[in-house]
């Protein structure tokens, strides 16, 4: 069957777009849950029943093994959903992890204990609801020691880019930043935690900096991915792909088509 890749919105196409270059023989599913896009405003408990039923929609189209592209499911309901039992022979995986052990260069895999790492000043830029769940720091602190995050809660970006309008989104970008360096003026690195915002990664890169480096999640999520299907090459799936919403089909195609510069046809999940 194909890898799923989930999301609440459009955000998830950006790690879709590169585990699709990483990965061109696998066959993935796409999941937008458009119809109650965007997330990051609803509380836990609201993110976790819609994750889940999504989830479950997509293991019963065929998917083995689902990729949770969207940071604030990931923060509200992966591991509840690990922690409540997966079906026999299923998987649910995250995007925070990736970006952690790029931050504190650490090999995908390695349990060794938490350490001290070089970078001491983390600037994280995120939804409302995953700057609330404090699930970046969590897992942080499980592999790194001494790292000061500071976390801004960005609204009104997700809702900019999914419609379309980069010229708010841009201001509002600028406008996050400015706050977060008010409370932390030299931050060393700065985490991108929505699966949105690498579309608006150079205006992130231009308000902070060059010294400071930007991280942010296709490329490493499709890097761990590929790693991971080497290791459970059982969850590689051979089955039928494709694009689904439970939105507006022929809307959400038009917007996605604008959103990676190719077209995709979506079809009612």
């Amino acid at each position: 069957m194909a890898v799923g890749i989930f999301d609440s919105g459009l955000g998830g196409l950006t790690v879709l777009n590169a585990a699709q270059q990483r990965l061109p023989d696998v066959e993935f599913l796409y999941y937008g849950d458009n119809a109650h896009a965007p997330y990051g405003v609803r509380d836990a408990e609201n993110i976790f029943q819609l994750t889940k039923a999504a989830v479950e929609d997509m293991w019963a189209k065929g998917c083995d093994l689902v990729i949770l592209a969207c940071n604030t499911a990931s923060a509200a309901a992966l591991r509840r959903m690990q922690e409540e039992g997966l079906p026999k022979g299923k998987r649910v995986l995250g995007v925070f992890v990736p970006l952690i052990e790029a931050l504190t260069e650490r090999q995908w895999g390695d349990n060794s204990p938490p350490r001290e790492v070089d970078v001491k000043h983390v600037a994280l830029f995120a939804t409302p609801a995953t700057v609330a769940s404090r699930a970046f720091q969590r897992e942080l602190a499980f592999r790194a020691i001494g790292v000061d995050v500071e976390a801004q809660s960005c609204g009104g970006i997700v809702d900019a880019i999914e419609e379309g309008d980069y010229v708010l989104a841009e201001a509002l970008v600028k406008s996050h930043v400015d706050a977060l360096m008010r409370k932390m003026p030299s931050p060393q690195a700065a985490i991108l935690g929505c699966t949105h915002y690498p579309l608006m990664e150079e205006i992130f890169q231009a308000a902070l900096g060059e010294n400071v480096k930007v991280f942010s999640q296709g490329n490493l999520v499709a890097e761990s991915l590929a790693d991971y299907l080497v290791r459970h090459p059982e969850m590689l799936g051979t089955g039928k792909g494709g694009y689904y919403t439970t939105g507006d089909p022929v809307r959400v195609s038009s917007r996605a088509t604008q959103f990676l510069r190719r077209e995709l046809r979506f079809e009612s999940a």
